[in-house]
């Protein structure tokens, strides 16, 4: 049996601890969570963009004031099939705030649907 592949370059692995927030049942309490890839909002710099499924042609997104959010978790990235990997995050926002839901939808008559 021969040896058909040879060394490969290691490609770096980012590894963060988990920090757990310091009052984990408070934080259940006051604030939902939310998952996506987060963004910066291209006008506002007070502002955060989170896309819920960035590789999805029909996705939404979320924004949320910066000082809504009190704490952030780092998912595992997301890979397409060209390799591009996305990072994915958890945020935790405060209850009770004001937040925008962008969601896509088909324009059609009425009585169509």
């Amino acid at each position: 049996m021969t040896i058909t592949k040879g060394l490969q370059k290691a490609e770096k692995l980012e590894i963060q601890s988990y920090k757990q927030p310091k009052d984990v049942k408070t934080l259940r309490e006051t604030h939902v969570p939310f998952s996506g890839t987060p963004k910066k909002h291209p006008y506002h710099p007070d502002r955060v963009i989170l896309v819920a499924d960035p590789y999805n042609t029909i996705s939404h997104y979320y924004e949320f004031r910066a000082k809504d959010i009190t704490f952030v978790e780092e998912l595992p990235n997301i890979v397409n099939v060209d390799g591009e990997t996305v990072p994915v995050a958890r945020i935790w926002v405060k209850k009770k705030c004001v937040a925008l839901q962008c969601m896509p939808f088909m324009v059609d008559d009425m009585d169509a649907i």
